[in-house]
């Protein structure tokens, strides 16, 4: 059976945390890569807004490579969604964005992220950083069904644990990411960008 319930958690993390752990992981963790990431998360505007989703719908850039995004579920400080997705081509996301619109996705949060990722224990660890803004991490792994989820869930706030890492309550983590939306974040709408908009500012 195909793995693609993501088990993601995610926590707050202070500067010196963030240089703490990044030390930690480079010393005793597997580097898989380093993350460009230009995304827009049109949930927002959906019925239920940031605090109610059950469909998380998104267009993203990793390294020039564009991606559509569909995540299916409850959301907040620890999920267990059913994850889709599909990779275009390069220079295809001012395109992807002109198809969404016309499919009725014309506003969403632009968003820019950097991250170093790693596997530790099995888990991919990723160190995010919003770029003048903040720091955050991310653990997750991908599970089968709902029982090995649960497991898998454990698992990971149970390493969390050990390397003494916050985890977002529901309550704290819809308010950074309003609060990120407020400061970080900016409001995307097809209906007013310029033809090839990510293009000209983003290069992708």
């Amino acid at each position: 059976m195909e793995r693609n319930i993501e088990i993601e958690m995610r926590g707050p993390l202070t500067t010196e945390k963030y240089s703490e752990l990044k030390a930690f992981l480079d010393a005793n963790a597997r580097k898989i890569t380093e993350k460009d990431r230009i995304l827009i998360d049109y949930s927002t505007f959906l019925p239920g807004g940031i605090r109610e989703r059950q469909i998380d719908i998104r267009l993203r850039v990793t390294n020039g490579v564009p991606e559509i995004i569909v995540k299916i579920g409850d959301w907040g400080g620890t999920e267990k969604r059913k994850e889709l997705s599909v990779t275009t081509t390069s220079n295809t996301f001012d395109t992807l964005t002109e198809i969404f619109a016309a499919l009725g996705y014309e506003k969403g949060m632009l968003c820019v992220r950097k991250s170093h990722v790693y596997e530790y224990k099995g888990i991919e660890f990723a160190l995010v950083e919003v770029p003048g803004h903040s720091y955050y991490y991310e653990a997750e792994k991908m599970a089968r069904d709902d029982e090995d989820a649960d497991a898998l869930a454990k698992e990971i706030a149970d390493v969390c644990a050990e390397l003494n890492l916050p985890i977002f309550e529901k309550q704290g983590f819809f308010e950074y990411i309003e609060t990120l939306n407020k400061e970080a974040n900016e409001l995307f709408d097809a209906s007013t960008a310029p033809q090839g908009y990510f293009k000209d500012r983003f290069g992708v």
